[in-house]
């Protein structure tokens, strides 16, 4: 949190309730220490700070491009958070009577400088090299209620900073666009935010850009709901409201949605904020001592029989080759993995090609049968509806091959470790892929007019009238007679006849010319979007394994350190040893009694 000197907001949280909690969380860190669990006393360590704090923390958090620097510029009524940059990093806003701006940087050798900046235009400051942090103090209304807020880094919620900053809230703000209702994802990742900090609010954003908002609004509440994850899901628009504030309209801000927001903030937020810190801070302690529990009883089995210890080393000597053995069998998933992803984007390209070359070959065709000129236009038409149907189709193979491919690299694990279901690696048909390709060119030979044609028979009737006239005047005849009249009709027949078939065949070959290019630009179009897209399931797949493999790994190897050092470090004052396990399961004990009480009172 920022320690920029000034008053502080409003106190929100009775410090009186929250001292004995402080205590036992204080405590709950000793025990933590003894078992030499520092994960866990770190996990402690943000939730002290967090009970602490006589304020009430909000998080934003959301999806890139989803408004959520919009929305905590407006909320603070003031530029906290660059929303253009590509660049981003946590930025926590509270309460002074001045705006300041400090950049926490840092430096060669791992050291932190704090740097001060424009208030008014920090945005060019946060793209520096080294920043990691960004505190801002606003003499906000809303904020002197005792809110503070914290925008997360505009990236994945998977992110570590980002997973800090949720630890450490009293209630996180999910943002999203009201474009698109909540994917799997999406809705994975809400569950994990609701075991972290249990108060949610979901907020829809852009609903003046997305006009069936209230369609994803009740869509949205349905697949929460069906997950089981009962947040609030609020509709706004951060852009309204900033241009209600500039130019004074407050039906224009009601519309927003954002007083609606605040209000909500302040009735099951901040008017309850006690409760609510109490009911997480006791959630943490209860997991944190179970984890811890396990820990020590673990440990002081092993100090408490030799036999039993000598068996549960034997039994994680056994886990740890097994995880060996999951190493060595599990080599080869990568490599499963990269040559299966080369084939599938090989095969999907080819089949592409092979589905459009026959698109071409039959449109040849038909070109060939019939004057192209005569139904151009339709045949426009349905020539884009089969290009459609056959990229529909290549997708559909896609996705069949993607799972395929799925599979193949799943066989390569043990049953056991296997995830109950594979992540969602269907690379969707997107409607506006072929938008950006060109429509097929016009044809440019037309067909001849009257008077054209009329020209090209007197053309060739001239030459014949005046071939056969010749002959004939060598028998005394007229240049002009029967004869060469004759002739003259015939050649300037055949003369017609002759530049019809030229002229058509001159269309013909500008037609196949137009389907060469449509295709072409087709190919490039969507070939690079399936290359796109199966690279995001290679990347999908490469994740969702490697997380296997590292966390089946992870846990035998800690099982077995920790009973190893057990026996290593106190294999001769087992006794003393367990003394100190007896009493810090007995305290451990005490202090979950003492939580539980926080919530039965």
């Amino acid at each position: 949190m920022s320690a920029v000197a000034g008053p502080r907001a409003a106190t929100v949280k009775n410090p009186d309730v929250m001292a004995p909690l402080i205590q036992i969380i204080d405590e709950l860190r000793d025990v933590s220490r003894t078992a030499s669990r520092n994960d866990l006393r770190g996990r402690l360590g943000m939730v002290r700070a967090r009970v602490a704090d006589t304020r009430v923390r909000l998080v934003v958090v959301g999806p890139p491009k989803s408004g959520m620097s919009t929305l905590v510029n407006t909320m603070a009524g003031a530029p906290i958070s660059a929303t253009d940059s590509a660049i981003s990093v946590p930025a926590i806003v509270e309460y002074g009577p001045e705006p300041s701006a400090t950049l926490i940087r840092r430096e060669g050798g791992g050291r932190i400088r704090r740097q001060p900046v424009d208030p008014l235009n920090p945005a060019p400051a946060l793209t520096a090299k080294g920043v990691i942090r960004a505190d801002f103090t606003q003499p906000s209304p809303l904020l002197a209620e005792g809110i503070v807020l914290m925008d997360a880094p505009g990236a994945s919620v998977q992110e570590r900073s980002t997973w800090s900053m949720i630890a450490a809230a009293d209630a996180v703000l999910y943002v999203s666009d009201a474009d698109n209702e909540y994917s799997r994802d999406q809705i994975a990742h809400l569950h994990r935010i609701g075991q972290v900090c249990p108060t949610v609010i979901c907020v829809l954003n852009k609903i003046d850009r997305n006009p069936h908002w209230t369609h994803v609004q009740e869509r949205n509440r349905e697949l929460l709901d069906a997950a089981g994850l009962g947040f609030a899901v609020a509709p706004v628009s951060a852009a309204i409201h900033q241009e209600a504030q500039q130019s004074g309209d407050q039906q224009r801000a009601i519309e927003s949605g954002l007083p609606q927001l605040v209000e909500h903030l302040r009735d099951y937020v901040v008017a309850h904020a006690d409760a609510a810190a109490v009911q997480s801070a006791v959630r943490d302690i209860r997991l944190v001592g179970d984890h811890l529990g396990v820990t020590l009883r673990t440990e002081a089995d092993a100090l408490r029989d030799p036999r039993r210890r000598a068996h549960v080393t034997q039994q994680l000597a056994i886990a740890r080759d097994q995880a060996d053995q999951l190493r060595q069998r599990t080599a080869t998933w990568q490599i499963t993995l990269a040559d299966g992803s080369t084939e599938l984007m090989a095969d999907i390209e080819h089949d592409l090609r092979h589905r459009l070359r026959i698109l071409v070959r039959d449109a040849e065709a038909e070109i060939s049968r019939t004057d192209p000129a005569a139904h151009w236009a339709r045949f426009g038409t349905d020539l884009e509806a089969r290009i459609a149907e056959a990229i529909a189709e290549n997708f559909d193979t896609a996705n069949y091959r993607a799972e395929e491919l799925g599979e193949q690299v799943a066989a390569r694990f043990p049953a056991d470790h296997r995830r109950p279901e594979l992540p969602d690696i269907r690379p969707q048909y997107p409607a506006e892929l072929l938008e950006n390709v060109a429509p097929l060119e016009p044809l440019q030979s037309a067909k001849a007019g009257v008077t054209e044609q009329f020209l090209t028979a007197l053309r060739g009737s001239y030459g014949g009238i005046l071939m056969v006239g010749l002959a004939t005047s060598l028998l005394g005849m007229s240049l002009v007679n029967w004869y060469s009249a004759g002739a003259g009709i015939l050649l300037g027949l055949h003369a017609l006849w002759e530049d019809r078939r030229t002229r058509r065949q001159r269309r013909q070959a500008e037609a196949k010319v137009a389907l060469a290019r449509l295709m072409d630009d087709v190919v490039f179009q969507v070939g690079k979007e399936s290359r796109t897209r199966l690279r995001e399931v290679q990347r999908v797949l490469r994740d969702h394994f490697t997380d296997i493999a590292t966390d089946a790994l992870r846990t035998a190897d800690e099982a077995l350190r920790v009973a190893e050092e057990a026996g290593a470090q106190y294999g001769d004052r087992g006794a003393e040893r367990l003394a100190r396990l007896d009493s810090e399961m007995g305290k451990l004990r005490d202090l979950r009694q003492q939580a539980d009480s926080f919530v039965a009172a």
